[in-house]
């Protein structure tokens, strides 16, 4: 079975580059407890792109699904769709969702 990752290609306008970065970093330790969860990566663009990447690796596709189905999921997202005075406004983002699977790899020493 090959490791899942999950690439969430988002375009941020430029100007909102550091609020997204401060959103992610608020809520990074939402997903680590999931059963299947093995790693998580928000990629920057170093040059004039608008995309950046939301890198999560998984022991497998029903792993993703399940993380996809839970409680921290929704409440990590509600943002984007909440109306009201606690929640922050919507950043003006588009995503897009990549999935692949490892086929070959290997860990630097």
């Amino acid at each position: 079975m090959s490791q899942v990752i999950k690439i969430n290609a988002i375009t941020v306008p430029g100007d909102r580059g550091d609020e997204v970065a401060r959103r992610f970093a608020e809520r990074a330790g939402a997903v680590d407890s999931m059963d299947g969860f093995e790693g998580f990566e928000l990629m920057r663009p170093t040059d004039d792109r608008e995309t950046w990447l939301v890198i999560t690796r998984w022991r497998d596709e029903e792993s993703f699904l399940g993380w996809t189905r839970s409680e921290q999921f929704r409440d990590g997202h509600k943002e984007a769709l909440a109306a009201g005075n606690d929640a922050p406004a919507p950043l003006p983002i588009s995503a897009e969702l990549w999935s692949y699977e490892v086929e070959v790899g290997r860990e630097g020493t």
